[in-house]
């Protein structure tokens, strides 16, 4: 809806992704901008009318005496933006705004607004407006009130609330325009309308203006210097692509802003305003937009977080009417004859089917026996360590085409019996009629070279999906996982008191063989932890007896690391299972064992948030040692060795874990490449994952992302 779009040919839409936008070279009219070194401040480039706003002979000239006033503190980092006080022109009075882009110091300016904005009438409407949000009942209702405030903030003809769905494409869910804007509430958008580096764009510039959609493009100018590659990823006056133009132009929008909503640091959604006719946006109204968008997608959070516990009251409600109807069953079929009409309302699934061995249980609508055991079978894996759900079973299971009508949404679960139990939950096809703001499939140019246009019609088409049913929620999910520990426990609690009754006849006969095994696997354990420990004690005394600060410090990371290692075996010893850990309590054990080598205050500065997660075991060593690694860096760079507030969150998201751990240090200094940089590289990549620096202002904030379970299904529907 906001950025150039072809349709059809896949080698033109890459293309249209690879677009460098953020380099155009070229700012929009309605502002000047003045590029200087970042070191001299002297001025080497710049845009727009810069003679009729300021002076003739600025290049070369100071920056400080162009605006007339010193730059304190100068911007350091990208994404660092300072406002600056007001500049006095030839004409107007200019606001001022700068930024840091490589070796650069890039200062903007356009026209202040007459009137004070920035008063206390004016704080206080934000302050209402932040009223109306709290006040609203569900998503619907917040962002439809959203969607009035922003016009009556902007004086836009049309305001829309677009939310991006799981595959980037996007929906408008709240709308507010005046009688001459056509509506497209509820219309949907491919994902190609706003390309990749856009959306990368949105997170780190929140809102953006374009005034008047017929300007011409102010090149930027310089006295010798290169400026072609300048990135302008922070500028509010950045050129746009002429993609992009066409695009608005198409809809017949005159002028377009659009403020991004945020929510946990990935994008949301858009505000997006359209009108009519030219229009600006003063910079007090910018950061007002900017200001209120973040207090938008706060309660977006509150009310998502509300209608998820909302559902899981409810599941937990009917989980519990499900577990009193189990009785003392014996074979599969008895085990869920009695309970398998609620388990089928517990998630709203139209059939559930029940497979072990040789037997088989079906109840409402599901495909024919022979159709589910084959389903079982290859959903048995995948399921066995977290739910499989899809609301397209078809595209990721060809053979479900056939019987699509009866079973297009699949959430499957592995119970581990003696024989593994494969429980399916089956929703039917769910004919869904998509709007869409024109044809997403028409066709476009076939040949690759073919410069790129924007689509010209936004005219309401409509599409009918097949093979897709209902999506199952988070809470189903975890409802669905829940029910079966449930159901395994009363059936082997069940089961247990009848093996109770007929092994205490023979229990003395087997106690000495008992006795021998339990002491032979405590012998086992005893001896690996002994050598674990010494192992660890060699590393100490080391370390002690050595000269050399670098050997003594690299000696203590490694048996830093040996730890995180010996308390996986010590865990695994603990617990019932062998081959799936809580990372959660793990991580939180190794941390606890790294507090004694560290300063006595440490423990005292670290904010833990870790999510319970279950994770196969040698996934969590790595994960482990990744996040030992971390840890060692934080306390060893972030503050001199020194103790320092450290924040380490563990959370899911879909099908993988993020491990962040931020500090409020030092930042990043140049490239690592020692033996732990690349231990955790490795690491990472035998995880599958990938690792995201970024600047936590101040300090340092890692991102470890990977898939949970590297076996489910790539995406959940």
């Amino acid at each position: 809806m906001l950025g150039g779009n072809i349709f059809g040919d896949p080698n033109i839409i890459t293309s249209c992704d690879q677009e460098p936008i953020h380099i155009p070279g070229s700012i929009q009219p309605h502002g000047i901008m003045l590029v200087a070194d970042a070191e001299t401040l002297q001025v080497v480039g710049g845009a727009g009318d810069i003679e009729g706003e300021l002076v003739k002979d600025w290049l070369g000239r100071p920056l400080p005496e162009l605006l007339l006033q010193e730059i304190t503190p100068r911007p350091q980092k990208p994404g660092e933006v300072h406002v600056l006080k007001r500049v006095h022109g030839r004409i107007n009075d200019l606001n001022a705004i700068c930024f840091r882009s490589g070796e650069h110091l890039v200062v903007e300016l356009d026209q202040a607004e007459d009137d004070v904005v920035l008063s206390s009438p004016f704080f206080a409407s934000l302050e209402v407006a932040g009223g109306l949000f709290e006040r609203t009942t569900n998503l619907e209702d917040l962002c439809q009130t959203g969607a009035e405030v922003f016009r009556d903030l902007t004086g836009y003809g049309r305001v829309m609330i677009y939310q991006f769905l799981d595959d980037d494409a996007g929906v408008v869910i709240a709308e507010s325009r005046d009688a001459s804007s056509s509506s497209f509430l509820r219309h949907h958008f491919p994902a190609s309308d706003i390309p990749r580096q856009a959306r990368a764009l949105y997170v780190r510039n929140k809102v953006r203006v374009i005034p008047d959609v017929h300007y011409q493009p102010a090149p930027l100018r310089s006295g010798g210097v290169d400026l072609s590659k300048l990135d302008l990823s922070d500028s509010i006056l950045r050129s746009v692509s002429p993609i992009h133009i066409q695009y608005l132009k198409n809809m017949e929008v005159a002028a377009s802003a659009s403020i991004s909503i945020i929510k946990d640091g990935l994008l949301w959604g858009l505000i997006a305003c359209h009108h009519h006719e030219p229009r600006e946006l003063p910079l007090s109204v910018r950061l007002a937009c900017q200001t209120l968008a973040s207090v938008l997608s706060q309660q977006i959070r509150s009310k998502e977080d509300a209608e998820r516990y909302k559902e899981r009251i409810r599941l937990r409600t009917q989980e519990d009417a499900v577990v009193s109807r189990l009785g003392s069953d014996r074979t599969l079929n008895e085990f869920f004859e009695r309970s398998g009409p609620e388990l089928a309302k517990l998630l709203n699934a139209d059939g559930f089917a029940a497979v072990q061995g040789k037997d088989t249980f079906l109840f409402g609508k599901c495909p024919d026996k022979i159709d589910v055991r084959a389903l079982a079978g290859w959903a048995k894996k995948p399921a066995a360590m977290h739910p499989l759900a899809t609301s397209s079973l078809a595209r990721h299971y060809p053979a479900a085409e056939p019987f699509q009508n009866l079973a297009s949404g699949l959430l499957a679960v592995t119970m581990s019996t003696e024989v593994p139990t494969i429980l399916l939950w089956f929703r039917a096809e769910h004919l869904e009629v998509i709007k869409w703001a024109g044809n997403p499939h028409k066709d476009g140019p076939a040949d690759p070279e073919a410069i790129l246009t924007p689509r010209a019609s936004f005219e309401a088409w409509t599409e009918n999906v097949r093979g897709r049913a209902r999506a199952w929620s988070h809470a189903e999910i975890e409802a669905a996982a829940r029910i079966v520990r449930l159901m395994l426990e009363h059936r082997n609690n069940q089961r247990l008191r009848e093996l109770n009754r007929e092994l205490t006849t023979t229990l003395k006969e087997n106690e000495s063989l008992l006795l021998q095994k339990d002491y032979l696997l405590k012998e086992v354990n005893h001896r690996v932890q002994n050598s674990l420990q010494l192992v660890s004690g060699f590393l100490h005394l080391q370390a002690r007896s050595s000269n050399d600060e670098a050997v003594k410090i690299q000696l203590q990371e490694a048996q830093k690391r040996l730890t995180a290692v010996a308390l996986v075996h010590r865990r695994l010893y603990q617990d019932d299972s062998v081959e799936i850990i809580d990372l959660s309590r793990y991580l939180e054990d190794l941390l606890s064992e790294m507090r004694t080598t560290m300063d006595a205050d440490w423990w005292e500065q670290l904010d833990l948030d870790l999510a319970p997660i279950l994770i196969s075991t040698d996934r969590a060593v790595n994960v482990g040692l990744i996040a030992t690694e971390l840890v060692i860096n934080a306390h060893k760079y972030a503050y001199d060795g020194r103790s320092g507030p450290m924040a380490i969150r563990l959370e899911q998201h879909r099908d993988q874990l993020r491990l962040i751990v931020a500090d409020r240090g030092k930042g990043k200094s140049g490239k690592k490449t020692g033996f732990g940089s690349r231990m955790m590289h490795a690491l990472v990549e035998r995880l599958h994952g990938t690792f995201e620096e970024s600047d936590n202002q101040p300090g340092l904030r890692i991102i470890l992302t990977a898939p949970i379970n590297p076996d489910t299904l790539p995406e959940r529907l």
